[in-house]
């Protein structure tokens, strides 16, 4: 059986929530993301966002319908937001992406009016079903169905939140501006400069770097927490 608290001492160090005071905090429920790649909606309401100071103030905010990721409307304290994940708050007008610092913890930058009705997600499963379809597995936990054959492991995919059609294919190929999201330089944004085997090596500044392939999630031109 699941709990639904979990002691903050072995929360993931992604929240960077304090270690210190109320002994334990909220699990995130089954869903798109797995505990150590996401982070609970009233962790992210009250330490990112700010919106509310406790559980009763942030149910009252779910309950009313005033957050929404990826363009659903999500009244569960314990649901899981992941990296890329599109939080909209309608009433205040506000858009955010969730992402990395380079420290590790999970940060929101501001959407863009251009950017605002987009999810971005890395194909991270094909499959092909009958009448040769293909089924598309990605990062959000979502899945699509395409008769395209292009698109290929490790691309991404701007989806619209309000249709689910494509709208863009990023390519995972050489010169790809990419986001590191996990390893040693999780939270680095780089150019793709050489496949190696299951590695990938990566510049970012004037610095190159190798980290594994799996890390890497293709991102084009999206804002980012570095792009000022």
């Amino acid at each position: 059986m699941v709990k639904n608290h979990l002691s903050r001492l072995n929360s993931p160090t992604s929240w960077g929530i304090s270690r210190k005071g109320i002994k334990f905090t909220t699990r995130t429920s089954p869903g798109p993301h797995k505990l150590k790649e996401s982070i609970t909606l009233i962790v992210l309401i009250e330490e990112i966002l700010k919106y509310g100071r406790n559980r009763k103030e942030v149910k009252k905010i779910l309950n009313e319908g005033k957050i929404l990721i990826n363009g659903k409307i999500r009244k569960d304290i314990k649901f899981p937001v992941g990296l890329m994940d599109l939080i909209s708050v309608p009433s205040l007008n506000e858009n955010f992406r969730l992402f990395y610092n380079p420290k590790g913890k999970f940060v929101l930058t501001p959407v863009e009016e251009a950017e605002k009705d987009f999810r971005l997600i890395k194909i991270i499963r094909k499959n092909i079903i009958k009448k040769g379809k293909i089924q598309i597995g990605t990062s959000d936990g979502s899945s699509l169905l395409t008769e395209k054959n292009d698109y290929k492991l490790g691309d991404s995919l701007i989806v619209s939140i309000k249709d689910g059609k494509i709208k863009e294919h990023l390519s995972f190929n050489k010169g790809s501006r990419i986001f590191i999201e996990g390893g040693k330089k999780k939270g680095t944004i780089g150019t793709l400069q050489e496949f190696k085997e299951n590695n990938i090596i990566v510049k970012s500044n004037d610095e190159e770097f190798e980290t594994a392939k799996r890390y890497a999630f293709v991102i084009g031109k999206i804002k980012t927490p570095e792009a000022k």
